[in-house]
């Protein structure tokens, strides 16, 4: 699943190519991509709008539009949001299709289904839920020590939720919990302020790091792999010290990094280094 570096790594390679382009028409191929409004109702408001702004919110893009309408796009697992080249053959995974005036097709594209589009004058309703935002000012210590406090959860499962801090899924949880060295089955109260400190540097040192290298593109095919807007590949993979290197030895003590099951998820940690 995409997670926050790579939504964001959309948004900053859609920006200077979307920002000022018209959609001059759309079709919606799978309509339950389309979570509000109607599917008919989007093909209609989305007709004739332009480009205006690009921001994310945890895993959301939000591509603002000149009438004050957002479009709201959640990847989900294995969603593409792309730009092809006019005369692009089409697939049976491009569940939405917007065409720009230069051409060119924005298209949402997902093989499993999952991701979903909103097209709204508020934000709230979609977004309203989601915990502090990792890399700005309101991801407070204070807060955090907070909202871990008395939790018996794992901590690795209390940051796959996105109430606790948004953004953050399997890959930069497994990777901040190794940076900070605590061992991903600790319950999350169990965490003193000092351990609840160097996560949550790790959870920020891990976030922007995945975005200077555009995200994880963990190998397979490329319909199923997150792939930044025209087609390429991430290069943050390259950087895992666990995650998806069960086997391989940590890179600070060479212990062989451990796999186990956790909140239904796979986590890789190294069980000499993470306590």
């Amino acid at each position: 699943m995409p997670e926050l570096p790579e939504v964001e790594t959309y948004v900053r390679e859609l920006a200077p190519v979307l920002s000022g382009r018209q959609v001059i028409g759309a079709q919606v191929l799978w309509p339950r991509t389309i979570a509000a409004p109607a599917p008919a109702n989007f093909v209609a408001q989305i007709r004739g709008q332009r480009f205006h702004s690009f921001g994310r919110r945890g895993k959301y893009m939000l591509l603002g539009l000149e009438s004050g309408l957002t479009l709201i796009v959640h990847l989900r697992m294995t969603g593409h949001l792309l730009l092809m080249p006019p005369g692009a053959a089409p697939d049976k995974h491009m569940h939405v299709v917007m065409a720009l005036d230069d051409g060119r097709n924005l298209v949402f594209q997902d093989t499993r289904k999952f991701g979903r589009l909103w097209l709204v004058s508020e934000l709230g309703p979609v977004l309203d839920h989601l915990g502090p935002e990792p890399l700005d000012g309101s991801f407070m210590l204070d807060d955090f020590v907070q909202r871990l406090a008395g939790r018996k959860a794992a901590v690795k499962a209390l940051l796959l939720d996105q109430t606790i801090v948004a953004g953050v899924g399997n890959i930069y949880a497994d990777e901040a919990l190794f940076a900070a060295g605590i061992h991903p089955t600790r319950s999350g109260g169990s965490l003193s302020r000092a351990e609840a400190a160097r996560l949550q540097q790790a959870i920020q040192n891990v976030l922007a790091a995945g975005i200077a290298r555009a995200g994880s593109s963990l190998g397979g095919s490329a319909l199923q792999n997150y792939v930044r807007p025209g087609g390429e590949q991430g290069e943050f993979q390259a950087e895992h010290n666990v995650f998806q290197r069960t086997g391989k030895p940590c890179p600070t003590c060479a212990t062989p990094v451990e796999r186990i099951v956790l909140a239904q998820r796979g986590t890789h940690f190294c069980p000499h280094c993470q306590r």
